[in-house]
């Protein structure tokens, strides 16, 4: 596929967005690839991508949790036209990909580092396997949430796979709340043993249900209504892609990843950088904060200036907020993805 470039620094607009996603956009991603590979376990996972002809730079899209590929049609519009291969996977248990039990609309997965497992072998098996011609295929991560989560498991446990790695309101915690962590960790634990004690299937942890709309007024995602709008649509006219919330083994696996991340950051060796949503409630900015000051000490490339940079009163999704948080984020990306590129 052939498109001319944008201008450096030109990203779509929220003003214009809802009459360029039915045209512009839509004829973009009319043109792109959708398939699957069987991964861990040999579970389905679908996923999407937009090459170039004569590009050889490439960006893989680590989603968040709940997310599919198809809620990212504007941001691979803008990477893609910033001169980058656009490659977005959908993790196993969510969006496209096979759910992994009875109840879809159950947030699980059996073993966090799955996700981890599944990126691997997309990076092998569809980023590169594209990329035959090119002198130094190894893609560039975008990881938001949770695919900060992975993209770091992932990065730890096969170091040079990737360039660089830019990481979006990561999960390296979640957040809880007024909760201490040790009574968080406790009641995790405990309540994933009498779950696998007394039920055949995972259960939903206190609070959490089958997926359900929230209002603009309400979220705690992102303050452009005009983009929230656009993904609760697609959400709610697409029942395949929607996800409820997580199950207590969920968290208790997101527990371990936590864990994970801190005991191996030796192994993290390419160049990396966390952005962080000033005022974030989903994941922990202190997480994202420790993160940073340790990594940065091991390698010294990785979280400049030892912490996170940050887009002061965004909220979670960056690559969905108002343009004035967005843009500067995309940038920001952009600029080290272009550092650490051939």
């Amino acid at each position: 596929m052939t498109v001319s470039h944008m201008n450096l620094d030109e990203y779509s607009k929220e003003i214009d967005l809802t009459a360029r996603l039915s045209s512009e956009i839509d004829a973009f991603w009319q043109e792109g690839a959708f398939s699957s590979f069987n991964g861990i376990d040999q579970i389905r996972i679908n996923y999407a991508t937009f090459i170039h002809d004569d590009v050889q730079e490439s960006i893989v899209l680590v989603t968040g949790r709940t997310e599919s590929y198809v809620k990212y049609q504007e941001l691979a519009f803008d990477l893609y036209h910033q001169g980058y291969n656009v490659f977005i996977i959908d993790h196993r248990g969510q969006g496209l990909s096979q759910r992994l039990l009875k109840d879809k609309q159950k947030g699980y997965v059996t073993n966090f580092d799955d996700y981890a497992h599944d990126l691997k072998q997309f990076i092998d098996e569809v980023v590169v396997s594209n990329s035959t011609d090119i002198p130094s295929p190894k893609p560039h991560l975008l990881a938001h949430s949770m695919g900060g989560a992975i993209a770091v498991r992932m990065m730890q446990l096969y170091p040079t796979l990737v360039k660089s790695a830019v990481l979006t309101s990561p999960m390296i915690a979640v957040n809880n709340g007024n909760i201490p962590n040790w009574l968080g960790k406790a009641i995790i634990h405990m309540g994933d043993k009498l779950n696998a004690w007394f039920s055949n299937e995972a259960n939903y942890f206190m609070g959490q249900t089958g997926f359900k709309h929230v209002t603009f007024a309400d979220n705690e995602l992102c303050q452009s209504e005009v983009r929230y709008k656009i993904f609760v649509d697609i959400y709610n006219n697409n029942e395949e892609i929607q996800l409820g919330g997580v199950t207590t083994h969920w968290l208790k696996e997101a527990i371990s990843a936590n864990n994970n991340i801190f005991k191996n950051l030796d192994k993290l060796i390419v160049p990396i950088l966390v952005m962080q949503s000033g005022s974030d409630t989903i994941v922990s900015n202190e997480a994202q904060n420790e993160f940073c000051q340790q990594l940065h000490k091991k390698n010294s490339a990785s979280c400049p200036e030892d912490k996170p940079f940050t887009i002061n009163n965004a909220l979670h999704e960056l690559m969905f907020e108002k343009d004035q948080y967005r843009s500067p984020a995309i940038k920001k990306a952009l600029d080290w993805f272009s550092t650490y590129s051939a």
